[in-house]
Order: C-alpha cells, then sequence, then structure tokens
C-alpha cells in the first residue's frame, strides 16, 4: 500500500503499521479515542500501559505538554528525530487512552522517512510495536503479518534499522531516570544534561509510564535462557546466539561482540527460532563494556521472564 492509501485509512479511524528506525509501530490518531481502543484490543494489551506518541517536528510537543524543562529542551535539540522518548506531564485534554490514565505522556519523532512522512500527512501517532502483546517485536513488515494477517494493513519499509524499541527517559520529576534503555544510552545521556543519569527498577506495584516496564515482553514460544558452561552447544533442539564461540552448525550463530547487529536481529531470530522448530534459544554472556549492553541484556532478560 502507499503512504497515502496508509493515511487515509487513519485519517477515518483506523490502524495502520508502519515502519520506524527501531521498530514497526501500530499507529492511530492520537486524538481518537475510537481508534486507540482499536490497538488495544488487536495487540490484547493491557489497559495500564501507557503509548508513545509520534510527532514530525518539534513543535508538536506543546499540543500534549505544558511546561517543558529545559533537559527536554537539550535532549530534543540532540536526538530528535531518533531513538528516544520524553516522558513529560501532559496537558488536560490529551487522551487517557493515550497516557493510560497518568498524569504523563510519552513522545518521540522518529528517526524514518516513511513514519516522518506518515505522521505529516495524519497528525501525531500513537505507535506501540505492531506484534500481539508479549510476542517479539516486529522488525519486519513479514512478523507484522504473521501477528496480524489481515487485520490491520502494513506499510513495507524493508528491515528497520536499530532492532530495538527507543530509550525512554522520564523528565516529568526533578531527577531524570531512564525508564526503559535503548540505542541511546544512560552514559550518553548523563553526559548531554550534564547530571547524573540512573535507570529504572521495574516496580510491579506502580503503574507503568513507560511500555516495556511492567510486563513479560518480547517472547517466541521457544525457551530463551542464558548460555552457562554446562551447556555444550551440541542440542540440535536449540538455537544459540554466541558472542566468543566461533559457530559451527547452521543452529549457531555469533556475534563477536558485535551488539549493533545483534540488536538489529535479535526479534528475527527469535520469531525464525519458533518457525524452525526450536525449543529453545541459549545467549551466550554479552560484553558489558559495549554501548548496548543495558538495552540488549533488558529485552533478553523481559524474554526470559515468562
Amino acid at each position: 500500500m502507499t503512504i497515502e492509501q496508509a493515511a487515509e485509512i487513519i485519517k477515518k479511524g483506523g490502524i495502520v503499521a508502519f515502519p520506524t528506525e527501531t521498530v514497526y509501530g501500530l499507529g492511530a490518531d492520537a486524538w481518537n479515542g475510537s481508534a486507540i481502543s482499536k490497538i488495544y484490543e488487536i495487540k490484547g494489551r493491557p489497559a495500564d500501559n501507557p503509548l508513545i506518541v509520534h510527532l514530525h517536528e518539534k513543535k508538536q510537543i506543546h499540543d500534549f505538554c505544558s511546561n517543558i524543562p529545559e533537559h527536554a529542551h537539550t535532549l530534543i535539540d540532540t536526538f530528535w528525530p531518533g531513538p528516544l522518548t520524553l516522558v513529560l506531564k501532559k496537558r488536560p485534554e490529551v487522551l487517557d487512552a493515550v497516557t493510560a490514565g497518568l498524569d504523563t505522556v510519552a513522545l518521540r519523532i522518529p528517526d524514518h522517512s516513511i513514519a516522518l512522512d506518515l505522521i505529516r500527512r495524519t497528525g501525531p501517532l500513537v505507535a506501540p510495536s505492531a506484534n500481539r502483546s508479549g510476542k517479539p517485536s516486529p522488525t519486519k513488515a513479514e512478523h507484522v503479518l504473521a501477528d496480524f494477517g489481515n487485520a490491520c494493513e502494513v506499510l513495507d519499509g524493508n528491515a528497520t534499522n536499530i532492532g530495538l524499541e527507543s530509550t525512554v527517559i522520564d523528565l516529568s520529576d526533578e531527577e531524570p531516570i531512564i525508564l526503559r534503555p535503548g540505542m541511546i544510552g544512560r552514559e550518553e545521556i548523563s553526559t548531554i544534561l550534564g547530571v547524573s543519569v540512573k535507570e529504572s527498577s521495574p516496580n510491579p506495584i506502580h503503574a507503568p509510564k513507560s511500555p516495556g516496564q511492567k510486563y513479560s515482553h518480547y517472547t517466541p514460544d521457544a525457551k530463551v535462557r542464558w548460555l552457562t558452561r554446562h551447556h555444550a552447544l551440541t542440542q540440535k533442539s536449540a538455537l544459540y546466539l554466541l558472542q566468543t564461540v566461533p559457530s559451527k552448525g547452521v543452529n549457531q550463530v555469533c556475534y563477536h561482540g558485535d551488539l549493533n547487529a545483534m540488536a538489529r536481529e535479535l526479534y528475527d531470530r527469535f520469531r525464525q527460532a519458533d518457525l524452525d522448530g526450536y525449543t529453545e534459544v541459549l545467549i551466550e554472556s554479552l560484553p558489558s563494556s559495549h554501548p548496548l549492553f543495558s538495552a540488549l541484556s533488558n529485552r533478553i532478560c523481559k524474554a526470559i521472564d515468562k
């Protein structure tokens, strides 16, 4: 389908999956409560899991937020468009369906030509990952189709460039805190802001301010496990994702410490493991010095926590 066709569907209250630089998003008009309800329904998404609003230009942030802090302006000027989501105090008119009833709203500008062209035509879109809740996020149009079939239209933009969801940082309180790690890491943000930024720990009691905080996510049917010294790499029913051990079979993939490549492929590997009939995905420990260590570890641990 064309961008023009996708925009018309959204303007009429429909939903369309589209590519971003991170993963494919399931887009609906951010000011249409009925359309947003369709997203929760089709995904099977818990009602207390807030959505991220995707903009196409910086000035649109004022439609959703007031009293924007200086830290937000600094990060916007540095990282937008890009894989960074800001959580800020919302304006009263922002729909509760977007924020899950919270007094904050999450926003970003994606760094993808198709996404930006679509949002320019439609206005701001909510766009959670275009997969059924709990399953691996989609990094290809075929992943969306595998989950939803004809239940939604898909704009095909080939494989996504990053492969992991955006970094989410909460700026609604005095101290910035990262709610979900991503491509843009804590140290880089701390350097830009000139303050020490922490990463939050999940709290099952509090309502999540960001997607990816509260629930098990990213899980294939195959059991995801960390590889230990007790594994001999001989299990034919397992897919091995390795860092230091050279690949020796069709069920072994070695990334040699290239976590950028692993991030691009992780969800596709999870999905392919199911298609190929593997019962386990065994993952060798990651190099902790790599900037993507926190983000990849987060996604893998979420996949393990079934």
